[in-house]
């Protein structure tokens, strides 16, 4: 609730903490001056919101190379939008030199995120992990993905629905390459999965551990 002014001149201001955003606003009155007569007058202002936009054609991929003097082993944040009309599809890679591999992909308008120790010889019990979020999400509209790896600690989230999960020290195992691949699979592919579909839509801005991915694909 808000308290507004107690005359006819006087502007009453106020800044959000955090951050909405909404398609409707309603606003409910709830008391009135008890001195003056009833009015209300509101106006809104909105932050400004940069959108930085790749499409891709199904047989594409936007390859991303970490700076290794900035890798974190402990932490890793990647956040993007995307909008599709196709059910399956490639959103996200990284592998290893051992079939290691981390893939974000659309299947069936369901979005998973798999997780996968390539060495299952050596550690059977946690050679997988495969968390699947939404549903319909080829209808053409912009849905938000954000996956947070804090030490063994993951949360996958797809439209503010989240999924946590402790993975149990797989982290630690995972050989992966100083290299990300948004879209699909780069040839010739180490770990097998060159049979997947690549992605066929658009990305929104794509940040890797603070980096805008997109801005330094348009720059170099």
């Amino acid at each position: 609730a808000f308290a507004g002014n107690t005359n006819a001149d006087s502007v009453v201001y106020y800044k959000l903490q955090h951050s909405i955003k909404a398609r409707f606003l309603r606003f409910v009155p709830l008391d009135w001056n008890p001195n003056g007569r009833i009015g209300m007058r509101i106006e809104v202002y909105g932050c400004t919101y940069r959108s930085e936009v790749v499409g891709f054609d199904g047989k594409s991929c936007l390859i991303y190379t970490l700076n290794k003097k900035l890798i974190n082993a402990l932490k890793d944040v990647i956040s993007l939008k995307f909008k599709t009309m196709q059910s399956d599809g490639i959103i996200l890679h990284r592998e290893g030199q051992n079939g290691d591999h981390i893939t974000m992909e659309l299947t069936k308008g369901k979005l998973s995120l798999l997780i996968n120790l390539g060495d299952t010889k050596t550690h059977p019990s946690n050679a997988q992990i495969n968390i699947t979020l939404g549903s319909l999400l080829d209808d053409q509209h912009w849905h938000s993905v954000l996956i947070e790896h804090f030490n063994n600690q993951v949360n996958f989230t797809v439209d503010k629905h989240t999924h946590h999960f402790h993975a149990k020290g797989e982290f630690s195992y995972l050989d992966l390459d100083y290299e990300l691949s948004f879209g699909g699979i780069p040839v010739p592919g180490k770990s097998g999965t060159l049979s997947r579909r690549n992605f066929h839509g658009c990305l929104e801005n794509i940040y890797y551990n603070g980096v805008n991915i997109i801005d330094l694909a348009r720059r170099h």
